[in-house]
């Protein structure tokens, strides 16, 4: 009787193990759910599964905590947000020329704040660990500076692609303490962003 009841309490205490281990495993895979948003969707698709998916987002997680990621000061987020005023001023007259700008000027603030400068699926990677809401604009606006590159971007979809552009310069030009400069920021660029669409 002693030895049922040490059985019946051994297979208990392995159920009640692997209830937690799978109720851990839901809350993880739901705050990585949360955490990534619509990028955590992409890489279930791209990689096939739920566990191959979030073994990818972890990493992420990891590789992007061994970087020393720091905000801008204040001087150097003024000088960026006047380069993009400046390079946007000029899309009408240039809009290819524009393009080529803004990717590098994109480039530029992403090494500023301390980002690798690896090939554009890593850079893409990176950024979607605190950025996750604006690394699909990254994704399509690459695109279309890649297409651009090679002469098949009309005027058009070069002005979405300086929109996608703006979205992740806006996200990436972080202030310690600035959050109300860069609302005004973001409101001069959007009236400056309405005016090139006016004009094109």
């Amino acid at each position: 009787m002693d030895t049922n009841l040490i059985l019946i309490a051994v297979v208990v205490l392995a159920l009640l193990a692997v209830a937690g281990w799978l109720l851990m495993r839901k809350k993880e895979s739901q705050t990585l759910e949360k955490q990534f948003g619509p990028e955590y969707g992409r890489a279930v698709d791209e990689l096939g599964s739920r566990p191959k998916a979030e073994a990818e987002l972890k990493a992420r997680q990891k590789r992007v905590e061994q970087l020393h990621i720091v905000a801008l000061s204040p001087a150097d987020a003024n000088r960026f947000s006047d380069s993009w005023r400046a390079l946007q001023g000029r899309f009408v007259d240039d809009p290819k020329g524009v393009l080529t700008e803004a990717d590098q000027l994109v480039r530029d603030l992403m090494q500023k704040r301390g980002y690798p400068m690896g090939d554009f699926d890593r850079r893409a990677a990176d950024i979607s660990v605190d950025h996750p809401a604006v690394v699909d604009h990254y994704r399509a606006a690459h695109d279309i500076a890649v297409k651009n590159r090679e002469g098949q971007a009309d005027t058009e979809v070069m002005r979405q692609a300086i929109i996608h552009y703006r979205a992740l310069f806006a996200e990436l030009l972080e202030v310690e303490g600035a959050a109300p400069a860069r609302a005004d920021q973001q409101q001069e660029q959007d009236r400056k962003q309405q005016h090139m669409e006016a004009h094109s």
